[in-house]
């Protein structure tokens, strides 16, 4: 354990600047008297650390002083090759520089290691568009990734509910989720998301932007993705639902809906059937959701709803009594 945390350690400095003490412990997530250890460590097996002193002081590394990969581990190296994911890469443009990474990535690593890539790959392979959709990325993907790394603000032609409307966007990133792209860009003040394949231009401009070093891509798409579940379940229907129901209502609905169908379930009776408040988008999503489940569910409220699935009912026993 401590072999990998010096490793880390030395890689931290060796990216450059001064790093103090604090930084380094919380990086690490140790405290600051093991890293103080550790830094003895390094010294007394001729990595060159210098302490700087001063308020701007701390731990730097002599300069040009680089490191080999070689306190990789084989676990470590074939993890270091699943990480890169080629088909989302290629669709940005940056397959190329992907494969010239991993080729130096691969002669820097010891015999023993050189293997990792192959190994990785013969055993998991990562499929990130979902079922029945176009595996083409959209055409403007590769044009807004290097405005993402340009940090050029573009111009963007955007299809939204209200019509074509056309916006001046920083573009902050770039996430995929369930094989649909998303860029997330700074408007104003205010950071939003759109659909790339519904972006029908993106012109760049001349201008540049500030990032804030404080703005988390992966921790604002949590949230906004978390804030746009719970805006998309805007209403409620009460349910009874049979054991086996139960079962199939986790592949009928949101996960976050069952999550919190489950967790308020009431006591089964006596047949084993419990009742469930479901957040549902609205009666005629739940009714195509409900309708899958057949007989195992029983709809109690609104009474809209109730008479839509008892009608269905009707139509289908009608449909076998002929």
């Amino acid at each position: 354990m401590r072999v990998s945390r010096l490793i880390s350690l030395v890689l931290l400095l060796q990216a450059g600047g001064v790093r103090t003490a604090a930084e380094l412990a919380e990086q690490l997530e140790v405290s600051e008297r093991t890293i103080y250890r550790d830094i003895l460590a390094l010294s007394a097996a001729g990595v060159p650390v210098y302490a700087e002193q001063g308020r701007a002081g701390g731990y730097r590394l002599l300069d040009g002083y680089r490191t080999r990969l070689n306190g990789l581990s084989r676990a470590e190296a074939e993890a270091l090759f699943l990480s890169g994911l080629p088909g989302p890469a290629r669709d940005m443009g940056l397959g190329e520089a992907l494969a010239t990474a991993e080729l130096k990535v691969s002669a820097a690593l010891p015999d023993a290691l050189r293997s990792a890539s192959g190994r990785a790959r013969q055993r998991f392979h990562l499929d990130a568009p979902g079922w029945f959709r176009d595996a083409e990325p959209p055409p403007l993907l590769g044009a807004l990734a290097r405005a993402v790394w340009e940090d050029r603000v573009v111009t963007l032609a955007y299809a939204g509910k209200a019509g074509e409307v056309t916006r001046s966007v920083a573009p902050l990133g770039l996430v995929l989720k369930n094989g649909v792209w998303y860029l997330v860009g700074r408007v104003g003040a205010d950071a939003r998301t759109y659909r790339v394949d519904r972006v029908r231009a993106a012109t760049p401009t001349e201008e540049r932007f500030a990032r804030d070093d404080g703005f988390d891509l992966a921790a604002f798409w949590v949230a906004r993705a978390a804030e746009f579940e719970r805006a998309l379940l805007a209403e409620t229907v009460t349910v009874r639902l049979s054991p086996a129901g139960l079962r199939l209502l986790r592949m009928s609905v949101e996960a976050i809906a069952y999550r919190a169908a489950a967790e308020g379930a009431g006591p089964p009776d006596a047949e084993g059937w419990v009742t469930v408040a479901l957040p549902v988008e609205s009666v005629p999503v739940a009714y195509s959701q409900l309708l899958a489940l057949g007989p195992d569910v029983e709809v109690l409220d609104p009474p809209e709803l109730r008479a839509m699935v008892a009608g269905a009912a009707e139509r289908t026993a009608a449909l076998y009594r002929r």
